[in-house]
């Protein structure tokens, strides 16, 4: 059975896996704060159907609650230990089955095993707060084995803490004209291509979101993280197919074990 990947922007994916729709880190707003979707439509109704989604981290544009809230009656959705203190805004989602995990936590969901794994990234929800949780990266497991790294820096020890993976969605861009620490830019996201040595790779967490204002501040860091990502992944990892996706492109893969 082919493994369907749907890219959506910024983090939020779509993953068809042995009849299970995995959505990951949903955002579906036009502006978020100071931020506005500069590219791609705002994902249509389709995109908030799942059966499990995944929040990697706390940050606003990663668990965005007005996204949740659209998410159907039932859903299951897995967010970071500790995200219920951190964001009240979690304990009003009641039509939402809420489980938080930790790096090493593993849940079924039906022919699927979702596997919470590190990442290298702050875990609190900004600006304000003091309460932490892990960021997190997932392996969702089924036909295929899939990582979802989130938001991430490289790390020692990544290839061996992630696992065998088959698809890897890597992040190689930001909202800004500035990545911070604890991301992947394109280098970096093909060196842990290197390290990950999975099948086949799908860039995301660029090209979407831009602050307001400053569409002229280093614009080629919002349009050209996909293209540079596929020239090193090319370099460093001529092995792994890499798949460049538009705004709501999907990608059918017959992935072998």
């Amino acid at each position: 059975m082919p493994v369907e990947i749907t890219w959506w922007g910024h983090a939020t994916c779509t993953l068809l896996d042995s009849n299970i729709r995995v959505l990951t880190d949903p955002l579906f707003a036009s502006r978020l704060a100071h931020l506005r979707r500069r590219r791609g439509a705002v994902p249509p109704a389709e995109a908030h159907r799942a059966d499990v989604a995944l929040v990697s981290h706390l940050h606003a544009d990663h668990l965005h609650v007005p996204s949740l809230a659209a998410l159907a009656p039932g859903t299951r959705l897995l967010v970071p230990r500790g995200a219920r203190r951190a964001v009240p805004g979690l304990r009003r989602l009641r039509h939402l089955e809420i489980t938080e995990v930790g790096p090493g936590d593993a849940v079924r969901v039906g022919d699927l095993v979702v596997r919470a794994v590190p990442a290298r990234h702050d875990g609190r929800r900004l600006p304000v707060g003091p309460h932490r949780s892990p960021a997190l990266g997932y392996v969702v497991e089924g036909e295929a084995r899939t990582y979802f790294a989130g938001d991430t820096g490289l790390f020692d020890g990544m290839a061996e803490q992630v696992g065998p993976v088959d698809v890897a969605l890597l992040p190689v861009g930001g909202w800004g004209p500035y990545l911070g620490e604890g991301h992947l830019d394109a280098g970096r996201a093909a060196r842990a291509l290197a390290r990950l040595a999975p099948r086949v790779a799908v860039p995301v967490h660029y090209g979407t979101y831009w602050p307001i204002g400053m569409d002229a501040v280093r614009p080629h860091e919002f349009h050209a993280p996909g293209d540079e990502f596929v020239r090193l992944a090319a370099a460093a990892a001529p092995q792994v197919a890499v798949h460049k996706l538009g705004h709501g492109e999907s990608v059918r893969l017959e992935v072998a074990r």
